[in-house]
């Protein structure tokens, strides 16, 4: 897979000191990763470069919104993601991704891609459980969650006034009361 070019950082002709970077993301960025569970996306990616004479350090900061489909309902919903990440980009013999937060470039690199920790840090983002806003405040009206409320199993309280108590029962519970 070729990088790419708008996410690489070229480093060399930077002055030592704070740079900034900004990054819009959309659905063409997914689909270069062919990631296919976000219907929709508008995201910005800053990103904060402070060169040093040894090193670089990048912080990362994305905020926006990815359309998604509800786990329960299957209705799609903007979602609102907030993420940071910090990555220290050190200088060695050889290539190495292995440590989370530290990435070694070779001796004599002049730039950095940041594309594989932009797209992971946004689909980290996303919560595990996608539920629409709507489920959980009762004002999506689907299809679906009717059929569900009908499908569920009543409550204790219901159950408790449907059956008929056998009466040997309540023999026995006076026995507990009667001490």
């Amino acid at each position: 897979m070729k990088p790419l070019k708008e996410f690489t950082i070229p480093f060399v002709g930077l002055k030592l000191g704070t740079h900034h970077f900004n990054f819009k993301i959309e659905q063409a960025f997914f689909e270069y990763f062919e990631y296919e569970d976000f219907n929709n996306s508008n995201i910005n990616v800053d990103v904060e470069l402070v060169k040093n004479t040894t090193l670089l350090e990048l912080h990362f900061t994305i905020s926006g919104t990815v359309n998604i489909n509800c786990d329960v309902t299957n209705e799609p919903y903007d979602q609102v993601i907030n993420n940071e990440f910090d990555l220290v980009v050190n200088f060695g013999d050889e290539y190495n991704d292995e440590n989370i937060d530290i990435l070694i470039l070779p001796h004599g690199a002049y730039e950095v891609n940041i594309q594989q920790y932009i797209y992971e840090l946004i689909v980290l983002a996303v919560p595990i459980k996608r539920i629409h806003p709507g489920v959980e405040d009762g004002t999506l009206s689907s299809d679906i969650l009717e059929k569900l409320k009908e499908l569920s199993p009543e409550l204790d309280d219901e159950k408790k006034k449907n059956e008929d108590i056998d009466p040997r029962w309540n023999t026995l519970k006076k026995l507990l009361t009667d001490k």
